[in-house]
């Protein structure tokens, strides 16, 4: 394949071809950037040099938003580039322009344990938005690399999910500031796309979610980055695992509790702790909804599984303990010892006999994106 054919210019809404590189970055070994033209490149150098700036920084840990914050791991937050705009045309969800990013339609429900159950119609747009997530993701894993940043990935998701019509959902949900989730090594899940280039041997989950005529469809999957040590490819192996056995149990008359009881019962067979904090979730014209889905054993889960229930599973498995602390962004969720973590998610349709993955990949094989690197 050539270069024409691997890259995209690195200006904002330009989706050209790109072959030309920024000497500066070559210079510094920053990989990743490419533009279409001089124009391009010469209109987008005040905003391109900052990686400039903020390689430079790396090297002397100038960028520190919280002088007095203990970190847990050895991951550290970098600058943010600003939020990314999505056009006006693109039908939106309610917390899409809110001032706080409230969702007001999911707060009137809360505390509401009643599932709903989707008709045809509404089971058809659950099925398009969970594949045009797919194919989302699926652009993310291509450029998921060592020496790409996760804002890259970012861009790479948002411009995506513009060319198929569809609003990134986690943009400004309770103000969150990007339009997918990056999550490096100790990152639990919720971490923020920023300009830390990716490391060789990392782990780098991208969750996405697309809302696409009024449904949302929910994925994520954890990356290898690179050469990444037998121990952690191990976790995101049985990470998956997890998932797809939980999958298997999904079905009518199945009590939501006994999920967690699945995932738990692998997860500590290999010596791994299971996530409390975070939950699977219902999910259709609601980005989050009844039922509450956890992942660990003897859980108070409510409900019963039956055809038309629309749910995703999304297990997060850590190395040492299973507790979590917070970053002082408020979103950035990490093991409290600092060992890594990992996660997978499918978006699931409870049908008459079993269960539809509304969210696995086309022509699946049984082996995620990792795997394709092992």
């Amino acid at each position: 394949m050539s270069d024409m054919a691997k890259h995209q210019c690195g200006t904002e809404n330009c989706k050209k071809s790109a072959t030309l590189q920024c000497p500066v970055c070559l210079k510094m070994g920053i990989q990743g950037s490419y533009f279409c033209s001089q124009d391009c490149f010469k209109g987008s150098w005040k905003d391109h040099k900052i990686f400039h700036l903020l390689a430079k920084g790396k090297e002397s840990n100038a960028y520190n938003p919280w002088p007095y914050y203990t970190f847990s791991g050895k991951l550290r937050p970098f600058e943010q580039t600003p939020r990314r705009l999505v056009p006006e045309s693109i039908p939106r969800p309610d917390y899409a322009d809110h001032k706080k990013g409230r969702s007001e339609s999911e707060e009137a429900l809360r505390g509401n344990n009643i599932i709903k159950i989707l008709d045809d119609e509404e089971i058809e747009g659950m099925r398009v938005a969970c594949r045009l997530g797919r194919e989302v993701l699926d652009e993310a894993a291509r450029v998921c690399d060592v020496g790409v940043t996760t804002d890259e990935i970012d861009r790479v998701v948002h411009e995506a999910c513009i060319e198929k019509e569809c609003y990134p959902s986690p943009m400004n949900y309770y103000q969150f500031p990007k339009s997918c989730c990056t999550s490096v090594n100790e990152v639990i899940c919720h971490g923020i796309p920023d300009l830390r280039p990716l490391e060789d041997g990392d782990l780098c989950n991208v969750d996405v979610t697309v809302y696409h005529r009024g449904f949302h469809g929910d994925l994520n999957e954890t990356f290898f980055v690179g050469n990444v040590k037998e121990q952690h490819k191990k976790l995101v192996q049985v990470t998956h695992e997890a998932l797809m056995k939980a999958i298997a149990i999904v079905k009518p008359g199945e009590r939501y509790r006994e999920i967690g009881n699945v995932i738990q019962k692998h997860v500590h067979s290999h010596g791994y702790s299971v996530v409390k904090s975070y939950c699977g979730h219902g999910i259709h014209r609601l980005f989050h909804t009844a039922p509450n889905v956890p992942h660990y054993a003897k859980n108070s889960a409510v409900g019963v599984m039956k055809p038309g229930h629309c749910f995703t599973i999304e297990p997060m498995i850590s190395e040492g303990t299973w507790r979590d602390v917070s970053w002082p962004d408020d979103w950035t969720a990490v093991t409290a010892d600092g060992l890594f973590s990992a996660q997978f998610e499918h978006t699931l349709l409870v049908t008459e006999n079993g269960c539809d993955i509304l969210t696995k990949r086309r022509n699946e094989t049984g082996n995620p994106h990792f795997m394709d690197h092992m």
